[in-house]
């Protein structure tokens, strides 16, 4: 018999964010603006934490789900946000993308179909198709990348079993509105269908903070809500790999199974690291953020290229479609005519716009705006 693998793994691709990122790496002087990683650097006092615990040789194995120190810091963290769970319904997880893992994995069954409002972050299509089950995209393109109910359960089927929410959205920066979330609830009541919250960006809207997102206002259904959060991009912690999930105990009790056989548990001498993290104030990279934002919307209104201002995170998502090419080909083209790497829509399931994040410095925004100012003049003048 021929040696066969895992058959799920043929329809998965690597990151296109990350194939778009190499192919710019390899082109001299080229400006990117791809990846969604902060530009600034975890607080020194973080740092030495790490420092503190290898030193009182804090290299054996922690609880599986995270010290108890570390869980409390977190419920504590979570509660000034609104959110009620205790340590006990906490986990610590390798980043939220072990937490989406987890969360998603925890709910599925083969078959089951997962409904996801687009543009979205990619991971949440791989993680479905390892599970067995069905991706279905609710397209939010035409709704100002709000959801729609009226789509929503036209997307809803016997099978479905969750739907995720990320806001502020990852490739939009939009948040969701409260017509959204209202949607949102009334569909996980009458169907019975967990929602998944991918809160990584909670802790960076710009008008309206602290934010209240679904399960914040949604307390009645903590029986099938579960969040995921990471440290890495309110606290520029993207190398340190780490996040936490919180649900329901008794849905934490399944995840638990799930987190301890995939990694056993995270590194025992960053926990003290992490507490002191969620120490740090966020807003004056909240503010930094704001203002990039505001000088990216001037340049792009400049250039004619419309997008649906965002209120948080640090992404904008304008539309290319006027210029009649796929989003692909208009970024590979971007990077070998005008050196500077956007990201391609389609990489989020959203063909004619391209993601451009503003986390990295200044310098960097000016000089990637200003190439791709002359690389739609020239697009433009190619039309006429």
């Amino acid at each position: 018999m021929a040696l066969e693998l895992n058959d799920a793994l043929d329809a998965l691709q690597l990151s296109g964010i990350r194939r778009i990122t190499a192919k710019a790496k390899q082109t001299p002087g080229c400006v990117l603006l791809t990846l969604g990683e902060p530009d600034g650097d975890t607080a020194d006092e973080v740092k030495r934490e790490v420092g503190v615990s290898l030193e009182a040789n804090d290299t054996h194995y922690p609880p599986n789900n995270g010290k108890e120190h570390l869980r409390n810091a977190l419920s504590a963290h979570m509660a000034r946000r609104g959110l009620s769970y205790g340590p006990d319904e906490v986990i610590v997880t390798c980043g939220a993308t072990e937490a989406l893992f987890v969360a998603l994995t925890c709910v599925m069954n083969p078959g089951d179909e997962v409904i996801v409002p687009t543009p979205a972050f990619g991971l949440y299509e791989s993680i479905v198709a390892l599970n067995r089950g069905t991706f279905v995209a609710l397209d939010t393109s035409k709704t100002a990348f709000q959801i729609d109910e009226a789509a929503l359960q036209s997307a809803a089927s016997e099978r479905t079993k969750a739907i995720v929410l990320t806001s502020p959205n990852n490739p939009t920066g939009c948040v969701y509105d409260e017509a959204s979330l209202e949607a949102v609830a009334r569909f996980a009541r009458e169907r019975d269908v967990f929602v998944v919250c991918d809160d990584v960006y909670a802790n960076l809207v710009y008008d309206d903070f602290p934010y209240r997102g679904f399960a914040c206002r949604y307390p009645e259904l903590r029986d099938r809500v579960i969040v995921c959060d990471s440290f890495s991009k309110p606290y520029a912690m993207t190398g340190w790999r780490l996040g936490w999930v919180a649900a329901d105990a008794s849905i934490v009790a399944q995840m638990a199974k799930i987190h301890q056989y995939m990694v056993s548990s995270v590194p025992s001498f960053v926990q003290r690291a992490a507490e002191r993290a969620l120490e740090q104030d966020v807003a004056p990279a909240r503010d930094l953020y704001r203002d990039r934002r505001d000088y990216v919307l001037q340049r792009l209104e400049g250039m004619g290229l419309s997008c649906v201002h965002p209120a948080g995170a640090f992404y904008v998502f304008p539309s290319i479609e006027r210029f009649g090419m796929s989003s692909e080909e208009f970024c590979l083209r971007l990077i070998d005519e005008a050196g500077v790497a956007l990201v391609p829509g389609s990489c989020f399931s959203a063909e004619g716009f391209v993601r451009l994040s503003y986390c990295c410095s200044m310098q960097s925004i000016e000089a990637g705006l200003d190439r791709l100012e002359r690389f739609v003049r020239d697009l433009e003048a190619a039309q006429a």
